[in-house]
């Protein structure tokens, strides 16, 4: 059954691209748009590999900083784009290179929280981009960040070896469901507003 709903939500964010990308043709300058279009992007790089994904997330990215381009105070664009940044830092695999775009993302959760001061989402979003850094860092150092990215960790005969392993498979999967999980959440108030 979950993989019904995946299928469903994957279709649906599938479907809503391609309005999107219709209405673009349309109307270029609909801010509106471009940021739907940017959520759907974030929400269909969870279905793709890590370079796919990453190349999808650049791609929102950049719908988003044209929205902004039209509407610099698009509060729920400048949250999305702070989404956006977080999801690409976590799927890059070295401190040092997802450290500017942690930076990013707060910066754009304190833009979205200065236009929108009232809105608890976004405020607790800038709560959480404080700690983003060391959780990234974390995975790294726990040797969770390779898995993620595809790497895998070196195989080893021993039974125990498999056992930690599989426990780090587990928390790699959980780990990433829990990052996409606030993307998800992320688009979909950017999709309800």
């Amino acid at each position: 059954m979950e993989s019904s709903s995946e299928l469903d939500r994957l279709l649906f964010f599938e479907q809503a691209r391609k309005i999107s990308e219709a209405t673009y043709a349309s109307n270029p300058l609909d801010a509106d748009n471009l940021t739907r279009w940017a959520g759907a992007l974030l929400e269909l790089s969870q279905f793709q590999s890590v370079p796919d994904s990453q190349k999808m997330i650049q791609d929102a990215i950049s719908k988003l900083e044209e929205a902004l381009s039209i509407n610099p105070k698009k509060h729920d664009a400048l949250w999305c784009l702070g989404n956006a940044q977080t999801s690409f830092a976590f799927l890059t695999n070295k401190e040092d290179e997802a450290r500017p775009y942690f930076e990013k993302a707060a910066q754009y959760f304190q833009q979205a929280v200065d236009e929108d001061p009232s809105n608890e989402i976004y405020l607790k979003s800038l709560e959480i981009s404080a700690k983003a850094p060391e959780l990234h860092q974390e995975i790294i150092k726990q040797g969770l960040g390779q898995q993620m990215l595809g790497a895998g960790p070196s195989t080893s005969t021993s039974t125990s070896s498999s056992a930690k392993t599989a426990t780090k498979n587990k928390k790699s999967s959980d780990l990433k469901y829990d990052i996409f999980g606030w993307v998800i959440l992320a688009v979909g108030i950017v999709a309800w507003v």
